[in-house]
């Protein structure tokens, strides 16, 4: 409803410079890359952890197909499975660091992050052109208008959402989220499910290097880590919405939209530069302060009641 309202808003202001097919293609066609970031950020949420690591494990798998097929000349194939290959090892030593050996999660993947990030910086400092025309096509080719990694990002909120909604799996991962201790006492194995979304999260992030190799047309270490604030952001405000008071895969879909029409609107009538830091962090402020209302709410009622 908020986001018809901004785009009414908008429209009204000047229809000609919002209201047209080339903003609402600029607006859906370029967020790819933060709705996947995003969508990577709710398995560890839902079960109560979170994964700071996710652009730093992006930076490392995006360099390392630069480093491999633009300045080693590997086939491209390769050099991507290599690369998912180190999204999932980032994310297993996450996963055991804090499931197994029970370090706090904020922690361990702020340090991780830093650290791949720091390891894809030395691969190569500035850009690596990627000219592998594979994986420029199965990124940016364009149906409806639209580049495929629009598609990726859609498909993905569609299986997490199914996932989180109809299976088993995604029941237990709320459970564990809630209450850890009561879902150990009826038999959920939580140390494999929050091991199991860290390892999630980070084969996505290393699915997200590729994504933004393949927008960019260009391995760069310095991009991804400007998508870290947004992708929280989208999380906790999809968090209000959908299912409310619950991290959710529709919700956070809207919500990247959301933000994105906002900051666009605002830049079209000349705020630029920095509205778009200014709309992202007040976002996730308002965002954590909506998500956590239903909460309150749930606790004032068990006091009255007890």
């Amino acid at each position: 409803m908020l986001w018809g309202v901004l785009i009414a808003t908008f429209s009204g202001l000047d229809g000609n410079t919002f209201f047209n097919a080339g903003t609402f293609k600029t607006i859906f066609g370029t967020q790819a890359v933060l709705v996947l970031f995003a969508l990577a950020l709710i398995p560890p949420f839902l079960v109560g952890e979170f994964d700071l690591s996710i652009t730093g494990t992006a930076t490392l798998t995006m360099m390392a197909v630069g480093f491999l097929s633009g300045l080693h000349h590997w086939p491209m194939i390769l050099a991507a499975l290599v690369a998912l290959i180190i999204g999932a090892l980032a994310g297993v030593i996450n996963a055991v660091i804090v499931s197994v050996l029970g370090i706090d999660s904020i922690i361990v993947t702020l340090g991780a992050g830093t650290l791949w990030t720091g390891v894809g910086y030395a691969l190569s400092s500035t850009t690596i052109p990627i000219s592998s025309q594979g994986l420029l096509t199965a990124i940016t080719y364009q149906i409806w208008g639209l580049p495929l990694a629009f598609y990726y990002g859609l498909i993905l909120t569609i299986v997490m959402w199914y996932i989180f909604r109809f299976t088993p799996l995604g029941r237990q991962m709320y459970f564990v989220g809630q209450n850890r201790s009561a879902s150990r006492l009826v038999g959920i194995p939580v140390t494999g499910i929050r091991a199991g979304s860290l390892i999630v999260s980070g084969c996505i992030a290393g699915a997200v290097g590729l994504v933004v190799a393949g927008t960019l047309g260009s391995a760069a270490p310095n991009v991804p880590a400007s998508y870290l604030l947004p992708a929280f952001a989208a999380v906790f405000l999809g968090a209000t919405t959908i299912n409310p008071g619950t991290f959710n895969a529709w919700g956070t879909f809207v919500a990247v939209y959301f933000l994105v029409t906002g900051i666009t609107g605002l830049e079209l009538y000349g705020l630029s530069g920095w509205i778009e830091n200014v709309f992202y962090g007040g976002a996730l402020v308002v965002a954590v302060v909506l998500s956590r209302l239903p909460g309150l709410r749930a606790e004032r009622r068990r006091v009255r009641t007890s």
